[in-house]
């Protein structure tokens, strides 16, 4: 196996099986030894820009925002990621940026919302995803202020439910959720919520 082959398994090992282009463009080494790779069958192209190890566990999450790297997991699938629901995502729900092209989205198993850039970056942060790579993610506050929009259409249930195991969670920052409640202007909706729970 030549030097850059070892350098591109370098670089998967590092990153829980998979690589993409612009890791393999920032190393320096020629993108035909990812071709090369593919033809001997070490390793396979699993999403676009992205290619992994023949055994790696497949993470669409990550490929999803690899692809549209201006989406933050949010709502129903931020509550699923913070562990506020039992109901596993049918689609992945991502927030864009205004503006943002996210034509293509829908072929994804994945649906888009806009925020304004003000509020777009309102707690941002990252975890791993079920598949262990990090992804970017709206803390549980932020989640919590999105799924009372109105235009949002949650299910009441998981709503409720979502609320009930906040206000019992002993990492709960209301200062936080009454905040964003605030800027994302749902507070009389949060604080009924909170005045009923707590």
């Amino acid at each position: 196996m030549s030097g850059n082959a070892d350098r591109v398994y370098s670089i998967i090992k590092q990153n829980k099986g998979f690589v993409t282009t612009s890791q393999i463009t920032d190393a320096g080494i020629p993108r035909r030894v990812l071709s090369e790779l593919i033809d001997e069958g070490r390793i396979y192209r699993a999403a676009r820009g992205i290619y992994a190890l023949p055994e790696a566990w497949e993470d669409e999450m990550y490929f999803l925002q690899y692809r549209f790297s201006k989406g933050i997991f949010s709502n129903e699938t931020a509550l699923y990621l913070h562990d506020m629901t039992d109901r596993t995502p049918h689609t992945y729900t991502l927030t864009f940026p205004h503006g943002y092209n996210a034509t293509g989205l829908k072929t994804q198993n994945a649906k888009a919302k806009f925020a304004t850039q003000d509020i777009y970056g309102l707690g941002i942060i990252e975890m791993p995803s079920p598949a262990g790579n990090i992804i970017r993610v709206y803390d549980v506050e932020r989640t919590l202020c999105d799924i009372v929009k109105g235009t949002n259409n949650c299910d009441i249930g998981v709503v409720n439910n979502a609320m009930k195991l906040y206000a019992t969670a002993k990492t709960k920052d209301i200062g936080k959720l009454i905040d964003y409640a605030r800027r994302l202007r749902v507070k009389p909706k949060i604080q009924t919520y909170m005045k009923v729970l707590l």
